[in-house]
């Protein structure tokens, strides 16, 4: 009997003991979590997608909390968990705006001419090898489709040979900013209801050669804003949206209506 209950008061003993000290070391080593950190992630969705670019939403509160992360990171949650957030780390909500990718380009197969016929493999990085793709313009979209292909949130169509973003759907993960071979996709303010949707840097000239909807540098939008929130570089013009009322002037001004009018889905015009 006695040799039995030996080895069981051993264990136990040395269950007692390392219990013991696993308790002393979590004291000692705790680390103190910031309770901030712990309340912003009380307020953020839970979704656990990605789309802020942080390892899930316990990731983006110890950014958020570290101030590596501005407070409206979470586009899931939108504006209204922005402002929570906003609230808990003491910032003025009123700056909080949410941003949405968008396409800058109109150039589709009726509007836009082609050098030649690309029927490789369907990845604009592919295509973009090729003398910088099959468009006559080189900032044109090309249209393949990778840009719909890394997006997680079924948010970009190819309709007619370019991509467009339903800005609903976005949530600002800036994959296909990171996929796309020409650069033509950024972040614009939600709200904003009008964008330049060309990239070209091309002569007024050089573009009407191109694509019938492109920016030819004619400046009409910079001298009828009367916000001045145009300004105009490298032959194209550029809006501040900060500046930005949404008056609509611009676009009706377009001669080649290369502003777009940027409202609840990217639609083909």
């Amino acid at each position: 009997m006695i040799d039995i209950l030996k080895p069981v008061l051993v264990l136990g003993g040395l269950g007692l003991a390392f219990g013991i000290l696993l308790s002393i070391a979590s004291n000692v080593f705790a680390v103190e979590v910031d309770p901030k950190v712990e309340k912003v992630r009380s307020v953020l969705p839970g979704a656990n997608c990605g789309a802020c670019g942080f390892p899930g939403c316990d990731g983006l509160a110890n950014a958020i909390a570290g101030g590596n992360a501005p407070v409206n990171a979470c586009s899931v949650g939108g504006k209204p968990v922005a402002e929570k957030i906003a609230d808990i780390m003491g910032v003025n909500a009123a700056n909080v705006d949410k941003k949405v990718a968008t396409v800058l380009c109109q150039g589709n197969c009726n509007k836009a001419k082609e050098k030649y016929k690309y029927e490789g493999i369907k990845d604009c990085r592919a295509a973009n090898i090729l003398q910088g793709g099959s468009k006559a313009c080189s900032y044109g979209c090309l249209g393949c489709g990778t840009c719909k292909e890394v997006c997680a949130f079924g948010a970009i169509e190819i309709v007619d040979g370019v991509a467009f973003i339903d800005k609903d759907k976005c949530t600002s993960c800036m994959k296909c900013i990171e996929v796309c071979p020409k650069s033509i996709i950024e972040l614009v303010p939600y709200d904003n209801q009008f964008v330049v949707k060309c990239k070209s840097n091309d002569s007024g000239k050089e573009v009407r050669g191109k694509c019938s909807i492109g920016c030819i540098g004619c400046q009409i939008c910079v001298k009828n804003c009367p916000e001045g929130a145009f300004s105009f570089e490298n032959n194209l013009a550029k809006i501040n949206y900060e500046k930005c009322v949404n008056c609509g002037i611009c676009a009706e001004k377009c001669p080649t209506k290369a502003i777009y009018t940027n409202l609840a889905k990217d639609v083909a015009i």
